[in-house]
């Protein structure tokens, strides 16, 4: 099944149009399953102040659009000035490893943390 142009316009505005854009199940404040949680979380411990966050639940269209879109089978999908970065999982490797913080940081979306 392919992606609709409808749904492909409005995945890549919301890519361009933010900074960081997380297609998930539910909004940042009420996430819907857990791996949206988990994502919502990892951002806000690495201070991410904001980010839009796309309910694929109500859109069938973005739901398997964003898949088609990104080759990539699963929700959340994280997409940080522009470029598609990843799901939960490497979310996840990329907090614990220090890589999140350095794109961050290197795209200017959270202010380094000062040196001990």
């Amino acid at each position: 099944r392919s992606i609709t142009d409808a749904a492909k316009a409005t995945i890549e505005s919301n890519i361009k149009n933010n900074d960081i854009c997380v297609f998930m199940k539910g909004t940042p404040e009420q996430p819907m399953c857990g791996f949206s949680r988990a994502t919502v979380t990892i951002l806000e411990v690495q201070g991410v102040q904001k980010f839009k966050g796309v309910n694929v639940l109500e859109d069938p269209e973005i739901r398997d659009g964003i898949k088609e879109f990104s080759q990539w089978p699963t929700i959340p999908q994280v997409y940080i000035k522009g470029e598609f970065v990843g799901g939960c999982d490497i979310m996840l490797n990329m907090h614990k490893s220090g890589e999140l913080e350095e794109l961050l940081v290197k795209e200017k979306l959270i202010e380094p943390l000062p040196s001990e």
